[in-house]
């Protein structure tokens, strides 16, 4: 999402298309991409003979919507910066190398000191596979969880995202 109005500039020639359009149709495609890509890791999963279900569906469900709702936030304000300023796209993919380091998927969270895994726990991405592995493994108690934390990040983002298009709506639109 951080370069769909860059790269689809043109479609703002059309009257009917406007920012926002072009934002949440790649939403909509990052959406569907993240559905197909749950369902080809549980059909690869059933077909090796592994067991890829969790153990609370419901919490498992909250956690990938969660994260979505993350993404879209995160993307949508994102998306405006970098329409803006195209060099900022640079500087958020190289951040994203480090939230993904720090996201808790190379390593348990709760086998870190407490000062460390406090200091990571400020990361949304942490908190959304802390979220899913709770889901997943039943004994799993998270020191550092804090479900409301990853969803008022993913809401505050996508507020801001869409009070900053609609600030800069015209600037954007020129091209700039």
């Amino acid at each position: 999402m951080a370069l769909s109005i860059v790269l689809n500039r043109p479609m703002l020639a059309i009257p009917a298309v406007k920012v926002l359009d072009i934002l949440f149709a790649r939403a909509f495609l990052e959406i569907i991409a993240a559905f197909l890509m749950v369902f080809l890791t549980f059909t690869i999963l059933l077909a090796l003979g592994d067991s890829p279900f969790p153990n609370d569906w419901e919490q498992a469900t909250f956690a990938f919507l969660s994260t979505i709702l993350l993404a879209i936030g995160v993307g949508v304000l994102v998306g405006v910066m970098t329409s803006m300023f195209t060099f900022f796209a640079t500087i958020y993919a190289l951040t994203l190398v480090l939230v993904y380091i720090t996201s808790g998927t190379l390593f348990v969270v709760s086998a870190l000191p407490a000062q460390a895994a406090y200091a990571l726990s400020w990361n949304p991405a942490l908190q959304a596979v802390e979220w899913m592995r709770s889901a997943f493994f039943p004994t799993y108690d998270s020191p550092v969880l804090d479900k409301y934390y990853l969803l008022s990040f993913g809401l505050g983002a996508l507020c801001l995202g869409l009070v900053l298009e609609r600030s800069v709506r015209r600037i954007v639109l020129e091209g700039k």
